[in-house]
């Protein structure tokens, strides 16, 4: 995710049951790979910028400083884009929830939480 920036506000504060990021996407970034959650939902505040959220199957919102969005889990896929010429910052929020497996629909991708990490494997199982 070249030109993602994320401080992990949350770990510094050793918050457990839930994250909060401060991320900043440089001009032509993305914030992740169009994904889904099975557990955990997610919350997100614009602080600077202009971001383009994307969502379901191509769906599009311009989020400017004072817009939010939320992603219950099991909601649809979703990712911010960069499309301006200046850096956007915003707070990205999410809980913690034991089990949670993220899908990718247009990758060959599933990753499932493993403690304080994460496992990535192929659609078909077979890891990376």
């Amino acid at each position: 995710m070249a030109g993602r920036v994320k401080r992990a506000l949350g770990d510094v504060f050793g918050l457990r049951n839930f994250g909060v990021n401060l991320t900043e996407l440089a001009p032509g970034a993305a914030s992740a790979l169009h994904h889904m959650h099975s557990r955990q939902d997610e919350f997100i505040f614009m602080l600077e910028g202009r971001l383009v959220l994307v969502t379901g199957d191509g769906d599009e919102t311009l989020l400017q400083p004072g817009d939010c969005a939320g992603f219950p889990a099991g909601g649809p896929a979703h990712h911010l884009e960069n499309r301006e010429a200046e850096a956007a910052r915003y707070l990205e929020l999410g809980d913690r929830t034991e089990g949670d497996e993220v899908s990718y629909p247009a990758d060959d991708l599933v990753a499932v939480s493993a403690g304080s990490g994460w496992l990535f494997r192929h659609k078909d199982g077979r890891s990376y």
